[in-house]
């Protein structure tokens, strides 16, 4: 998938012109908190208001602030912000990007289609515990039927279908093969957007549509999604992306509306098998005694960011897309931009030492 491709400005207008709520940029005034505040903040739907947290304020070491945004800008970075409280303590955009320009979620993305499959669950349309075929009909992989039946919603949001994940990102049914029986195997695959058709048809309404109503408009956020392939990317601005991760931080509630079910949004940001531990429903999770990375069967001892804090859970996307959450802290941290260094699907070397930048200024 090669995402970076469909950034033109054919792909900024669909974007731009397509998007409901807010549309911050970097000339909207901040609001400047009183320090003595402890309440989460959330910030209202369509508007640029945002209220601002000051460094000193919270105990933080202004004088990193700079190693850490220079470490950001020689790793190809976009924008960078941290929440905490719901409020932005640090916001920047290097290269030219600006807080209403989009781009695109990668993986980290997922992390959307968790949330919404555990909306339509709540309304009663699904129930993730059911197969995959009970919506899509038999015969949306090329796997024997009794292979396929056994495929369910939570393995395709656990990553454990059992469909050989070397065959690419194509999703169509003669590119979905069988490798091992669902719920055996833990192994990073495309066919997660299936759910997104599952979605679609458990509601009959298009995908983007209950999207829409269901979570972006709920929490004020932009964006689009696009068709890349057998992909639909989403796209927006680095603030909705942040606005995402602070319904996250608040178990799935945005300001005292509940989103996403609480049990459910608990189970997506816990291990959700016993394979990779560092896993739950389309989240990486932190602080567990082992994980797996894409594209390998190997086990990898010890945390997945060694230098970010144990309860902190993740979206991780290719090109270094991150969505970092600290309950602990009461911290949202975005990353947006191109490669820190190799392309990745996920992890790489950049969270450790990021999350090492980060600690100097937070601790």
């Amino acid at each position: 998938m090669n995402v970076k491709n469909l950034y033109s400005v054919f792909l900024f207008c669909i974007i731009a012109g397509g998007c409901s709520g807010n549309s911050s940029d970097e000339n909207s005034a901040p609001v400047e908190v009183p320090s003595a505040s402890e309440s989460m903040y959330f910030p209202p739907l369509n508007s640029d208001i945002w209220e601002t947290k000051n460094l000193s304020s919270l105990g933080w070491r202004q004088d990193k602030v700079q190693d850490l945004l220079n470490y950001l800008e020689t790793k190809h970075s976009k924008s960078f912000m941290i929440l905490q409280n719901g409020r932005i303590v640090v916001e920047n955009y290097f290269s030219g990007h600006t807080a209403s320009t989009p781009w695109y979620w990668a993986s980290a993305g997922k992390t959307l289609t968790s949330a919404v499959t555990g909306i339509a669950e709540q309304e009663g349309f699904l129930n993730i515990n059911s197969k995959v075929s009970d919506y899509l009909g038999t015969g949306w992989t090329s796997t024997p039927l009794a292979k396929e039946n056994l495929i369910t919603c939570r393995n395709l949001l656990t990553m454990t279908s059992g469909l050989d994940d070397s065959l690419g990102d194509d999703v169509s049914a003669a590119n979905l093969k069988y490798k091992a029986d669902a719920g055996t195997r833990w192994a990073y695959h495309n066919v997660y957007v299936k759910l997104q058709d599952v979605v679609a048809a458990a509601t009959s309404q298009t995908w983007p549509q209950y999207f829409n109503t269901k979570l972006r408009d709920k929490i004020g956020m932009t964006g689009s999604w696009i068709q890349n392939g057998d992909n639909s990317v989403y796209w927006s601005n680095t603030r909705s992306m942040a606005r995402f991760g602070l319904m996250a931080l608040n178990n799935g509630s945005w300001n005292g509306n509940q989103i996403v079910s609480p049990t459910y949004f608990q189970s997506a940001v816990s291990t959700s098998q016993n394979i990779n531990l560092a896993y739950g429903y389309l989240w990486w999770l932190n602080g567990k005694s082992s994980y797996h990375l894409p594209q390998t069967q190997i086990q990898f001892n010890g945390k997945l960011i060694p230098n970010a804090p144990d309860d902190m859970f993740c979206a991780l996307g290719k090109n270094d897309q991150k969505i970092y959450v600290v309950p602990g802290r009461k911290l949202v941290i975005i990353r947006m931009g191109d490669a820190a260094d190799n392309v990745n699907l996920a992890l790489s070397d950049f969270d450790d030492v990021l999350w090492q930048k980060i600690n100097a200024v937070i601790n």
